[in-house]
């Protein structure tokens, strides 16, 4: 394999966001249902392997800027300890090459897929 092709399109930043369900601005309740849901999510891999569907779990946040999506995206990574990996679709030039991106990423990964609706 030539080392362009072992190079990934992904570029490594540490995360260090402070954002935690406590510390979001959202009603009580939502943000107990939303841990409920991820934590519940994150145990049932077993379940779904069994079952032959993927395990994946996903979330549609939409708002203007300024409305907390990263706060709650941030939240939810130090909440599982997972990686958060960012893709914008109009730098992906077709579908084999989303596909090489999102085969890189660990199995412990919230993937955001920016401005789906441009």
């Amino acid at each position: 394999m030539s080392d362009e092709s072992k190079r990934s399109m992904w570029s490594h930043v540490p995360f260090e966001h402070p954002a935690t369900f406590e510390t979001l601005a959202m009603e009580s309740k939502k943000k107990e249902e939303i841990v409920t849901d991820l934590t519940i999510s994150r145990t049932r891999k077993q379940y779904y392997s069994k079952i032959g569907k993927a395990w994946k779990r996903g979330y549609l946040l939409h708002g203007p800027p300024g409305t907390g999506k990263s706060s709650m995206i941030a939240a939810m990574a130090n909440l599982l300890n997972y990686d958060i990996y960012d893709v914008e679709l109009t730098s992906v030039k077709d579908n084999t090459e989303l596909r090489k991106l999102l085969i890189e990423t660990t199995s412990k990964s919230i993937i955001v897929i920016e401005d789906i609706d441009c």
